[in-house]
């Protein structure tokens, strides 16, 4: 007999009209026990101890992702900058150079030193004399205005509050500086009030961050006094014959200049 028939013929049996039928496979039952088991394991996940648990743990991870991304994920230029976040949110960095009078480069130091900035090289801002500014003419006064802004916030951390960017990649923003533990001043303000600087005047894109009036008044209260780049001849220059001289404001310089370059333009277009 051939082996695959012994071995049909061992593993069925054989009704009496010569049908052959196969074995029936054993069933296993769970036991009660076993059953019991199961259903308590399903049932553990649903308690309210473990759901509680699980909002935790979710909601936890997304404050914690949503902590860092606000307040320690830093902002490498100011194209990085969303525009959701303008008015919304500050910037804390260091000072790395002052380009003028009006501007300087922040390096973004997110949570400060107490994230480590400036604990070791690798988390220490370097200054940098880069000029990434684009305007490079000299206004009157500028000079002083550059000298002052320098002294006082060159190679120091200050916050400054984004109000927008504009078409030169640049942040527009109000930035501050700590004066005492825990007072800050307004840098803007500070050069309005010694005369160093004067208010914004555009037909667009001007921002105050809510405090134009405060700024306009310390406009005046500089010209009523006198100071900065409105002083008046004292008794002695009158006396000399000195006689006060009409202010050209940055703004004004900032117009003449382009009226220039556009006069130069023309004259190149001609020749």
């Amino acid at each position: 007999m051939p082996l695959s028939d012994w071995l049909w013929n061992r593993n069925t049996h054989q009704k009496d009209d010569g049908e052959r039928i196969l074995p029936a496979l054993p069933v296993q039952h769970a036991t009660k026990d076993e059953a019991e088991h199961k259903q308590a394991s399903r049932s553990q996940f649903l308690e309210p101890r473990i759901i509680t648990a699980c909002v935790i743990t979710a909601g936890a991870t997304f404050a914690a992702l949503r902590f860092y991304r606000m307040y320690l994920k830093r902002v490498p230029t100011a194209g990085h900058i969303k525009p959701t976040d303008f008015h919304k949110r500050s910037l804390y960095g260091y000072v790395t150079s002052v380009g003028d009078g009006d501007g300087f480069h922040l390096f973004h130091t997110p949570g400060g030193p107490l994230a480590g900035w400036g604990w070791y090289r690798g988390r220490r801002p370097q200054e940098s004399d880069r000029k990434k500014l684009k305007d490079q003419t000299i206004s009157p006064y500028g000079p002083e205005a550059l000298a002052w802004l320098r002294s006082a916030i060159q190679g120091t951390y200050v916050r400054t509050q984004v109000h927008r960017v504009d078409q030169y990649q640049r942040v527009v923003g109000t930035a501050y500086r700590r004066k005492w533990l825990f007072f800050r001043s307004d840098i803007g303000l500070e050069m309005l009030k010694l005369g160093l600087a004067t208010v914004y005047e555009a037909k667009s894109g001007a921002e105050f961050g809510g405090k134009e009036e405060v700024y306009r008044a310390a406009e005046k209260k500089a010209k009523s006094r006198g100071v900065g780049m409105w002083q008046n001849p004292g008794l002695v220059g009158r006396l000399l014959g000195r006689k006060a001289t009409a202010v050209e404001t940055p703004r004004e310089y900032k117009t003449k200049v382009a009226a220039k370059e556009r006069e130069v333009q023309v004259g190149d277009k001609k020749v």
